[in-house]
């Protein structure tokens, strides 16, 4: 980072930012690809590139750009969601379903659908790449949009062993982040066309998100690509390590056969403590977990934990869930 040669990115003159987008766009297999700050933004573009305000968008139950970006969806794009499917994942006969017509003279048309993959609140599922084409397939006939919220699209390319622009390929826009399985300081990419991402420039510039010289960040990015790629199948064994450790506890119920990538979600028995005292109790043994409900709790394995660590975690958190 500190030797990236870096120029002005709001001007299109950072060439290590252009090599990072012409790199990305490559493995993609879109036209073009534009620099994000972070995830949130990337889906926030998207939705203001291929949607109006009042439109419709069918994603998926649980899906980020509803839980989890605090409202943005409806403040900046003006878009309502239909949820659809369980477990992070939709059938196209679902997505069928759900559509809404254009010029109906009550129901907001149904113009996007968007996918998550993999899924963070499902716990990292990787969404089946031929319901994924058969969807988009669909959504084709209805001159529906597509996205592909992609945060973690490394995962599951590795996952799935398909290459990332087989699990671009059905999808108008699709964004990938630096900063999670990759552990780049931040940053994400959104790629398509090369007319909707002259549309995405625009779109990141009024969300505040034209910055100068980032080509500290994809620098950064870059090597995460070079050398944190292959290396995702270690946290995906890590969390399944973890996932089989605690399976085997009466308080948590877990089913080891759905951790598919680095995430585990799982519940806490009625008879055991809620999510809040676990959280804090791991806290204090050293271990870093996320509520998701009142008994609900998530785990992520990464680069910067060991396969003797993540065994620790798994005994800390099973004993702790005892009571």
């Amino acid at each position: 980072m500190a030797a990236a040669e870096v120029g002005d990115d709001q001007f299109g003159e950072d060439p290590t930012v252009n090599a990072l987008q012409e790199r990305v766009a490559v493995l993609l297999g879109k036209e073009a690809a534009l620099w994000m700050p972070s995830g949130t933004m990337a889906n926030q573009v998207a939705l203001r590139v291929l949607t109006r305000p009042g439109d419709d968008v069918v994603v998926s139950r649980q899906s980020h750009a509803v839980w989890h970006e605090t409202g943005a969806s409806g403040a900046n794009a003006g878009v309502q969601f239909t949820e659809v499917g369980a477990g992070g994942v939709f059938s196209p006969e679902e997505f069928m379903a759900a559509c809404k017509p254009r010029g109906h003279v009550v129901y907001p048309p149904t113009t996007l659908v968007e996918i998550e993959n993999t899924h963070n609140r499902a716990g990292g599922v990787v969404f089946p790449q031929a319901e994924a084409a058969r969807v988009a397939q669909e959504a084709g006939r209805r001159q529906i949009a597509t996205y592909l919220d992609g945060a973690r699209l490394w995962n599951a390319a590795v996952a799935s062993g398909l290459s990332l622009a087989d699990l671009a390929a059905p999808f108008d826009l699709v964004s990938v982040a630096f900063s999670k399985g990759l552990g780049a300081p931040g940053g994400s990419a959104l790629a398509g066309s090369r007319e909707l991402i002259t549309r995405a420039v625009r779109c990141r510039r009024m969300l505040g998100g034209a910055m100068r010289q980032v080509g500290l960040f994809a620098a950064a990015a870059l090597f995460a690509m070079d050398h944190q790629f292959d290396r995702l199948a270690e946290d995906h064994a890590n969390a399944r390590r973890i996932a089989e450790r605690l399976a085997g506890n009466p308080h948590i119920a877990l089913d080891p056969a759905r951790v598919e990538t680095n995430i585990l979600v799982f519940d806490l028995a009625p008879d055991a403590p809620d999510a809040a005292a676990v959280v804090a109790r791991a806290r204090e043994q050293g271990v870093l977990i996320f509520a998701f409900g009142p008994r609900t709790i998530r785990a992520v394995t990464h680069m910067d934990v060991t396969r003797e660590q993540c065994e620790q975690a798994a005994d800390s958190l099973s004993t702790i869930a005892l009571g």
